[in-house]
């Protein structure tokens, strides 16, 4: 019987300053690939992987395309509500978004099988 836990990706790193934004986004996307339930978790300026303009981000291209295989997928990112960005750039492919409070991404981790910290 498989595990219904998701494996949860936090990711805190801000991808205009560092690789492992977009390295935690491909391990993640890996994992999917294996038909595993999987929460990623934007914490704090990790918010900036749904920047519009992806220029600014290091791997911009790279974070781009997984993106869209992520919004293909169907899995959404569960954002920190205190992190989330006003900017109406922000978010504009439509990706699906849950908003969480801290207490509340305490609760996914604690429900989790696996994790994954960037």
């Amino acid at each position: 019987m498989a595990d219904s836990r998701p494996v949860v990706v936090l990711i805190s790193e801000d991808p205009r300053a560092s690789h492992r934004a977009n390295e935690a986004m491909r391990i993640g996307l890996g994992i999917v690939a294996g038909e595993n339930d999987v929460a990623f978790v934007l914490l704090g300026p990790a918010v900036h992987l749904l920047d519009e303009d992806t220029d600014d981000l290091v791997d911009g291209d790279d974070i781009a395309r997984f993106r869209t295989n992520l919004r293909e997928l169907g899995v959404p990112f569960h954002v920190e509500v205190e992190a989330m960005s006003t900017d109406p750039a922000w978010n504009v492919d439509g990706h699906r978004v849950i908003p969480l409070t801290r207490e509340e991404i305490a609760g996914l981790v604690q429900r989790g099988r696996r994790f994954l910290v960037f």
